[in-house]
């Protein structure tokens, strides 16, 4: 099997003849190969952890939401969770809202 892709890669082209066929074809192989492995893969691998971090948390976790606010859930539904932040004030937010858990941002702080 090598030998043939050495064959047809490599091969230069009859009299007459423009090169093409897979060679043409192997520089944008290449890029398409690289962004998928250095950018599609990791962001997906990314979102799929977030997601499974979402589903995971339970009431009593402490968390910090994308837009800083911090809390600790008192109540789980479907797609939401009731947070409760300094003053007993209880807000209402969306599961994608929760950007990491707060115990663990503290630890980056330090």
């Amino acid at each position: 099997m090598t030998n043939l892709m050495n064959i047809l890669l490599f091969m230069p082209p009859a009299e007459g003849q423009e090169s093409g066929g897979l060679m043409s074809f192997l520089p944008l192989v290449l890029i398409i190969l690289v962004f998928y492995l250095f950018f599609i893969r990791p962001q997906m691998k990314k979102t799929k952890e977030q997601k499974k971090y979402r589903e995971s948390l339970k009431k009593g976790d402490k968390i910090v939401t994308i837009g800083g606010i911090h809390g600790k859930i008192v109540d789980v539904k479907d797609t939401t969770f009731t947070i409760e932040v300094e003053g007993q004030v209880r807000l209402k937010i969306e599961k994608s809202a929760v950007a990491m858990d707060a115990a663990s941002q503290i630890g980056q702080a330090k």
